[in-house]
Formats: C-alpha cells, sequence, structure tokens
C-alpha cells in the first residue's frame, strides 16, 4: 500500500504537472481537491486518465469518483479493490 502511494504521488506530479511539489511534500490523507492540494475539475479528469493508463481502471460515472478521488489514500484503496 504504502509503495502503491508513492507511486501515486509521483504519477501525480508527473501527469498533472506539479513540478513545484514533491512527493514527500503530499500528504496521502489530505483532500486532493479544494483546501488540500488545490486541484481543479480539469485535473480530476486527468486523474481517471492515470487511473485507465497505470492501472487499467475506467470509471463508468463521473459521480462515484468523487469518494474515491478525495486524497491520495482514498485512491490507493480503491486501485487495490479494483486492479486488473
Amino acid at each position: 500500500m504504502e509503495q502503491l502511494i508513492q507511486e501515486l504521488k509521483e504519477h501525480l506530479i508527473e501527469e498533472l504537472n506539479l513540478e513545484e511539489i514533491a512527493p514527500e511534500d503530499i500528504d496521502a490523507e489530505a483532500p486532493l481537491f479544494g483546501d488540500g492540494l488545490g486541484l481543479d475539475s480539469i485535473d480530476a479528469l486527468e486523474i481517471i486518465l492515470i487511473l485507465e493508463k497505470f492501472y487499467g481502471i475506467k470509471l463508468k460515472n463521473s459521480a462515484e469518483a468523487k469518494p474515491i478521488f478525495y486524497s491520495v489514500k482514498t485512491l490507493a484503496e480503491y486501485i487495490m479493490q479494483n486492479r486488473k
């Protein structure tokens, strides 16, 4: 799980062009959107692409994404349960 969280942080930084942030700067339990990392709806689309590209996971509808995309930890838990 820890390795997956680290890997996810690296994918987020690379795919969302967050060059000013290091993986250790991202709190795995902090919100990704709003007050936490401050991501927006465009970033959410990029996270969907990360799930498909690296983990073979396709979200069926965007409504289910909200609780999954809460934090790096919730993303990692979802990947662990749904990875192909």
